[in-house]
């Protein structure tokens, strides 16, 4: 099996499972403290979500780590379908979560005004924490196409 950058029990996989933890756990604690967050359904969404890709990211980070301190080749066919399909999962949720989220922030920012006309809602966090699932996101997704590509040259 080929040796992939970014694929699992390696050093650049194991930055990039950090990466999706990091940036992940950044978007939670950026929307958490956020006032008023929990009204609406959309960002609640993106903390559940941000929730489970940080759990799965943080997990395998760890399996990473046992791998490179016992020097294990994670390439097993069985690992690997299993790693496509968490990350094809997490990072479809991810996505849908950012993108439901920036659309509710548009509408506020935008549509409505509240971002101008109520000067105590957090739409600047809003934003950030948005950033950041969208990175999240794209690290996912790289992950997922490393994990897709291995599994095709089983």
């Amino acid at each position: 099996m080929k040796v992939v950058v970014g694929s699992p029990g390696t050093w650049t996989g194991l930055v990039l499972r950090i990466g999706q933890c990091a940036f992940a756990g950044a978007s939670i604690g950026i929307m958490v403290s956020a006032l008023g967050f929990s009204n609406y359904t959309a960002f609640c969404y993106l903390v559940a979500s941000m929730g489970l890709q940080a759990l799965w990211s943080l997990g395998l980070a760890c399996l990473d780590i046992y791998a490179l301190k016992i020097k294990r080749d994670l390439h097993n066919p069985v690992l690997v379908s299993l790693f496509v399909v968490g990350d094809w999962v997490t990072a479809t949720l991810s996505l849908a979560a950012a993108c439901s989220s920036a659309a509710v922030t548009v509408l506020f920012a935008r549509d409505t005004g509240f971002c101008r006309s109520i000067p105590q809602f957090s739409c600047g966090k809003f934003e950030v924490s948005i950033a950041l699932a969208f990175i999240a996101w794209l690290l996912i997704a790289i992950s997922s196409l490393v994990m897709f590509w291995l599994l095709a040259s089983v």
